[in-house]
């Protein structure tokens, strides 16, 4: 951690905050990885022995589309709850209405692009699987302010109960459904199996009803706050979900199945290993917001803690895409392998500055962050036809070029408006860049040396990644990572029950 990091640091009365915040990550942890252990699991098994590339692929596209919609399910409500000052009732109700109204206008334009998309992609089947998607976001409001309300009270272990209530569904319907022969369906029955059960675990453990009258400035005052997000995540929604689109028009429904699992399986280890303590970011640094303190030294240990954790992850990633494939989801994907490690390279761009999106929002500027987001958008696209016009291989690399111009895009205006110091971000840069490069000096050895890809089992799989994971561990105490304090207060946190246990004993 650096210095400037350590003298922002609170001393003293701030003991409890920060332990509550530890325990909201270490719930929103567990249940980020109870998630991606189900959602992990049933794309391989389902990849693996029920749905070729095509049909993967045909599902992708449909989703795809949809969720570019979908922007307007939570038309900035999770955030506007996030940031309100009380919270209380008749606000709440009032975000209950407007997320149920919402839902049904989503369905409907949904529903509205089924059949021209059909035509455009020559897929007759695309109609079905949206109208199933179309019926899932019904269910969804039921759950998005329930959610909302418990991050705002750091309540990471009832979202926990939420998140994995709906992931169990979803996996148990997907892969009954997939075995029985329902296809790319299945996967969409599912969704709507996911959100009546997200639906019904979020109204038990925090009750949001929509009964009563509707005040319309109140109304108004919570649609303005959401549309003034909402061109924003249309922005964003595009960028990120015109790849399947794209892909599957120039390339095919197969090379759209073989990028989806690729781009997917990147973004996943990604979320694993950062996304679960992302969830307490805004809430915490709402907290630091209004407390007056300067956020800089705080998003500073955000870039270290990515940077120690999810470069050294990626690059690994990269280097054993190809018996990653192999093992997981066998010879039929293979050619998935080189776009894995283009996205898996690719995400290291978008971890150097974390909450790119969130405290722009939380700070008032969303205005020039729609601009922002804007030339973003057409960055992300206009690379992504170039390359998919050429090969999907050439689309996975055009990840890359994205990612660099996207950093260039972000890094000067976060700098003048969180104001953190160069000199600390560049040292937590060129640290986890050794980090990451030793991290994959054991793979990168078993590869070459002493198993080919296709030879290596899961047993020759698991030893290399824990020699890479030793590796990592003694590679951030040598180098004096920023964030090896950060990571060794959350492993004391983590075991601080099982030690009081063995004391007890």
């Amino acid at each position: 951690m650096s210095s400037e990091t350590q003298e922002a640091e609170p001393s003293a009365g701030a003991g409890r905050g920060e332990t509550s915040v530890k325990s909201a990550a270490l719930w929103a942890a567990a249940s980020q990885y109870t998630q991606f252990v189900l959602q992990f699991a049933t794309s391989v098994i389902i990849s693996r022995f029920f749905l070729r590339p095509d049909e993967i692929g045909l599902f992708s596209v449909a989703l795809a589309a949809a969720m570019i919609l979908s922007v307007i399910q939570d038309f900035g409500l999770t955030r506007y709850l996030g940031r309100h000052p009380t919270a209380d009732n008749e606000t709440v109700r009032h975000c209950t209405i407007i997320a149920i109204g919402f839902s049904f206008v989503l369905a409907a334009l949904i529903l509205s692009i089924a059949s021209p998309l059909a035509r455009f992609y020559s897929e007759p089947r695309l109609f079905p699987i949206l109208a199933l998607v179309a019926a899932s976001y019904v269910l969804t409001p039921w759950s998005i302010v329930p959610v909302a309300l418990l991050s705002r009270k750091l309540d990471f272990k009832a979202t926990f109960l939420v998140n994995v209530s709906g992931a169990v569904t979803n996996s148990g319907c997907a892969l009954t459904l997939a075995a029985f022969g329902f296809s790319a369906e299945s996967l969409a029955w599912a969704m709507i199996a996911q959100a009546g059960a997200r639906a019904v675990a979020a109204q038990l453990l925090q009750p949001a009803r929509p009964g009563g009258p509707i005040h319309f400035a109140r109304a108004r005052e919570i649609i303005g706050f959401g549309s003034g997000s909402a061109l924003l995540y249309l922005s964003g929604g595009i960028g990120m979900r015109t790849p399947d689109l794209v892909v599957g028009r120039m390339q095919g429904m197969a090379a759209a199945g073989l990028f989806s699992r690729g781009l997917a399986l990147a973004s996943q280890l990604h979320y694993l290993v950062a996304g679960a303590v992302g969830a307490i970011y805004y809430p915490a640094f709402a907290r630091l917001r209004d407390e007056g303190r300067e956020l800089g030294p705080y998003y500073e240990r955000v870039v270290a803690a990515h940077g120690a954790i999810v470069w050294p992850a990626m690059a690994l990633l990269a280097v054993l895409s190809e018996p990653i494939i192999l093992l997981l989801y066998g010879p039929g994907w293979a050619d998935a392998a080189p776009l894995l490690a283009f996205a898996a390279l690719a995400e290291c761009f978008f971890v150097a500055l974390p909450l790119h999106m969130d405290l722009p929002i939380l700070l008032g500027r969303l205005r020039q962050l729609l601009w922002l987001n804007l030339v973003d958008t057409v960055l992300s696209v206009s690379t992504l036809v170039m390359g998919a016009a050429i090969s999907v291989e050439a689309a996975a690399g055009s990840r890359l070029v994205y990612g660099a111009g996207w950093f260039c895009l972000y890094a000067l205006w976060l700098h003048r408006l969180i104001g953190f110091t160069w000199k600390a971000v560049l040292k937590v840069y060129a640290t986890s860049a050794v980090i990451a490069v030793a991290t994959t000096v054991p793979a990168a050895i078993a590869i070459t040396m002493w198993r080919t890809p296709s030879t290596m089992g899961v047993l020759e799989l698991a030893a290399t990644g824990i020699a890479s994971g030793l590796t990592w561990l003694l590679a951030v105490i040598l180098v004096r990572h920023p964030a090896r304090a950060d990571l060794r207060g959350m492993l004391l946190h983590a075991s601080g029950p099982l030690r009081t246990r063995l004391r007890a004993g």
